[in-house]
């Protein structure tokens, strides 16, 4: 374990900083890289517990958007209950080696997804908000991950930047919280996983603030879609090492797995950034999904609106 102290607190610090600037993202990047060196049995009752404190700060910044939000979500919470309980079965049951591979499989096209800008708004919000949430929280309970799949959902739902926030946080403390007790339930916290959280509390308490002033000068957009290329390029990279160890695709051959995502991804950057050039000439008026002003909006649509005189 202490081989892996620096590597574990330089990659909870990055991920605290994407989450200080995004609200959401530290599971993301941790998990793909901390899988590397550690099973998830150890490394989730790490995680979860702090993720309750850091979710419910999420939410308490965001408190006074709570009111405007908390019924639209409430499927979404009420689904994640059974999801959890299954999702924690999984990880109590599943050997180590298949279940980070099952993590790489699930979480991958989510980020690509998510990096491409995926929008599709959901009918039926309520009835799509159960199954949604049960598979949420099967996701969260087995990785801890469940942030690309939430952004998606609450991006294409018309959120604002501060509705967003509040329904992401309270969410997230739901999902942290019934994962948290589930976890304790069947005895999955050990002193190995305890020893993790010294380790990753300092990061958190440096990056968070980190991030939330590293955002006010960046697009917010675009450090999202960079974040998203790392960790499909990490995702990719642990999914093919898993191929070679799981004798599933021998010698270098796995790695063609790691090109392909590479190759992808860059050509979903090439044509970010060159939608970016091609508009940049024109002035844009930036409203948020729903149609009101929202400057800062992480998933604003952005609409080139040439002046008219």
């Amino acid at each position: 374990m202490e081989q892996h102290a620096f590597a574990l607190g330089v990659i909870t610090l990055g991920a605290a900083i994407v989450n200080g600037a995004l609200g959401y993202g530290f599971s993301s990047i941790t998990v793909p890289l901390a899988l590397l060196f550690l099973a998830n049995r150890v490394l989730n009752p790490a995680l979860v517990p702090i993720e309750v404190a850091l979710n419910a700060y999420v939410l308490w910044v965001n408190r006074d958007a709570l009111p405007n939000v908390w019924r639209r979500v409430l499927p979404v919470v009420v689904g994640l209950l059974p999801g959890v309980l299954a999702g924690t079965a999984i990880v109590s049951q599943v050997s180590p080696a298949w279940l980070r591979f099952g993590t790489f499989v699930v979480i991958l096209p989510l980020i690509l997804l998510q990096a491409a800008g995926y929008r599709r708004p959901l009918r039926g919000e309520r009835t799509a908000g159960l199954a949604f949430g049960s598979g949420v929280g099967v996701l969260y309970a087995v990785t801890t991950i469940s942030g690309p799949p939430l952004a998606l959902m609450l991006s294409n739902q018309g959120f604002t930047k501060r509705d967003f926030r509040a329904a992401l946080g309270f969410i997230r403390l739901a999902e942290s919280t019934f994962t948290a007790t589930a976890y304790a339930y069947v005895g999955l916290y050990s002193r190995e996983s305890a020893a993790l959280i010294p380790l990753i509390l300092p990061s958190i308490a440096v990056g968070v603030p980190i991030g939330a002033a590293l955002i006010q000068h960046v697009h917010p957009e675009t450090f999202r879609r960079v974040c998203m290329s790392f960790d499909a390029w990490v995702v990719g990279f642990g999914l093919s090492v898993l191929l070679q160890d799981l004798r599933l695709v021998p010698g270098p051959g796995a790695y063609s797995l790691l090109v392909s995502v590479v190759a992808i991804d860059m050509w979903m950057l090439y044509r970010f950034f060159t939608r970016d050039v091609t508009t940049s000439g024109v002035p844009e008026v930036e409203t948020a999904v729903t149609g009101g002003p929202a400057a800062s909006e992480p998933f604003a649509v952005r609409v080139a609106t040439p002046l008219v005189e």
